[in-house]
């Protein structure tokens, strides 16, 4: 196996492709054909509920309950598992794991039904475990591959890619879908949704094949003459207190954390729930308009993405990390305002044009903005999964804020509003990060 240097462009070229491989099921699984697969499937079966654990519930909070559920346990592991990893010396075996999961249960909702809703939960909540699991540790490599005046560029070109890539897998899935009977599954009613299925191995298979040239030169990790015991259990979380102990000795640090925390629970959000409100709020029209719609303003998202994160990355060369990230969050406030009062599909595509622009933007940034206030040390993946840790209770507070006010206000429209307090928030923070260490 490859012993590359740090800084190497082979060696960080590996990095990056890792978005490629692994991108796709967060668009094809979680953005785009899924949801639409899920709510056909209860459409075509003429039902609203069923029946999990004893009890009836209405398949929208269904899956947002089972998301947040997972993200739950993504949170409260990652810290011990980069421990473990940090500790053995092994997070490359750690992130081939979470990736084989992931992408074995993205094959395995080929075969979700509602009749098998258990079972077909579990292939959900695995592939999601799966993709975020595996994130701890491949964002990890990223102070192990890079110097710090290469992360920047580095994390925008990982999400340039991801999202590149995951366009490439979703158009021809989108071929699949439209124009099932040239693809092998024929003109019959149905056709479309056995395409879907298929998307979903697809997306499996390009996961673990690609994954192969990053897995190839990445590092192990570093070396460590440590023998697994019972003790190693413990040392997932000595790693984790030594960790928050840090905190208060990088005042940069513990200050951005909680901006990050605070702006990233809005920003996930949006994310996870702009094809539903999409599908339940704008006007699509009649017959097969909403499904192109729905994937055509997923694609606009997806391909402006590749821009913003690039002139993100231009931006903070000239201006600093924190400044950029400060504009990104106002942004982001208009926006959400905006969504209140649109309903026409040429509004929606045109707001989606700017979320784009500022999701690639303030995804790759926090990223490396995070990895240059860290300090010197081996253990970055105990680092890295404070910083996904942060990301995935966010994420699942924001789920649940989002569910309530549309509950108790019985509008979608609400729920996006009040993320402005979040964006709002997360301005203010950020000004309170000191920039003594970098711009």
């Amino acid at each position: 196996m490859p012993n590359l240097p740090k800084g190497s462009k082979k060696l960080l070229n590996a990095w990056a492709f890792y978005d490629w491989a692994n991108s796709v099921y967060s668009l094809v699984i979680a953005s785009a054909i899924f949801p639409i697969y899920y709510q056909a499937l209860f459409k075509s079966a003429d039902i609203t509920t069923v029946s999990i654990l004893g009890g009836n519930i209405r398949s929208t909070p269904l899956i947002s309950y089972t998301t947040a559920a997972a993200f739950l346990l993504v949170a409260i592991i990652s810290p011990l598992l980069s421990g473990i990893a940090d500790y053995v010396g092994n997070k490359k075996n750690f992130m081939k794991f979470f990736c084989y999961l992931g992408a074995l249960s993205c094959m395995g909702l080929y075969f979700f039904s509602i009749e098998n809703i258990h079972i077909s939960l579990l292939f959900y909540f695995f592939g999601l475990i799966g993709f975020w699991g595996s994130l701890v540790f491949y964002n990890s490599y990223l102070p192990d591959v890079a110097f710090p005046k290469q992360q920047d560029r580095l994390s925008a070109k990982g999400y340039s890619l991801g999202y590149i890539g995951s366009v490439v897998l979703l158009l021809f899935n989108l071929g699949m879908i439209m124009f099932p009977q040239y693809f092998g599954f024929g003109e019959e009613e149905g056709a479309s949704m056995q395409a879907m299925r298929w998307s979903f191995v697809s997306v499996g298979v390009w996961w673990i094949l690609f994954s192969q040239y990053s897995f190839y030169f990445l590092p192990k990790g570093n070396k460590s003459d440590k023998k697994v015991s019972a003790k190693i259990l413990l040392n997932g979380f000595r790693e984790l207190k030594k960790v928050y102990n840090s905190l208060s000795e990088n005042i940069q640090l513990k200050r951005y954390l909680g901006a990050f925390f605070v702006y990233s629970m809005a920003v996930q959000t949006v994310m996870l729930v702009a094809t539903y409100f999409a599908e339940e709020e704008i006007a699509w029209g009649e017959g097969s308009a909403k499904l192109f719609g729905l994937i055509g303003s997923i694609l606009i998202i997806q391909i402006v993405a590749v821009l913003g994160a690039i002139l993100t990355s231009r931006a903070s060369e000239k201006f600093g990390n924190i400044p950029v990230l400060i504009v990104i969050n106002i942004i982001w406030v208009i926006i959400c305002v905006v969504a209140f009062f649109i309903e026409s599909p040429i509004q929606f595509y045109i707001t989606a044009g700017f979320v784009g622009l500022v999701m690639g933007g303030i995804q790759s940034l926090s990223r490396s903005t995070y990895s240059k206030f860290l300090p010197e040390t081996k253990d970055t993946t105990s680092y890295f999964s404070f910083y996904d840790v942060a990301e995935k209770i966010g994420i699942v507070i924001g789920m649940l804020i989002y569910g309530f006010i549309d509950q108790i206000t019985g509008s979608m429209r609400n729920s996006i509003l009040f993320l402005v307090l979040f964006f709002i928030s997360g301005v203010f923070l950020l000004l309170r990060v000191p920039r003594n260490k970098i711009h």
